[in-house]
């Protein structure tokens, strides 16, 4: 006889074939344009990316040069609040900096 009730083992079934969804991810992009200071930028990436200096000064070299820079991939939530925080700054700075975010 099985100790399992017939209800409990299609519950059980029935969880083992839902599959946990990853959420979306998205990139978030810094756009180059002629105002804003690559020091701002730099401190911008430092102080919203958390990134180290010289990733940071990476990053803003591949911005300069090639126009725009990923900062880091986030979910929509974080990716959306972090693209908000950088034009948030850049306005109380007087800088046109551009952020977007695009799905991965």
């Amino acid at each position: 006889m099985n100790p399992i009730s017939p209800e409990l083992e299609e519950e059980l079934e029935s969880k083992e074939k839902e599959k946990i969804k990853e959420p979306e991810m998205y990139k978030v992009l810094l756009h180059n344009d002629h105002y804003t200071t690559m020091e701002f930028v730099v401190e911008v990436l430092v102080f919203v990316f958390n990134k180290a200096a010289e990733e940071a000064m990476r990053i803003m070299l591949n911005v300069h040069t090639k126009g725009i820079g990923i900062c880091g991939v986030y979910t929509y939530e974080v990716a959306e609040t972090k693209v908000n925080k950088v034009h948030s700054l850049a306005r109380e700075y007087g800088f046109p900096l551009k952020c977007s975010m695009e799905k991965e």
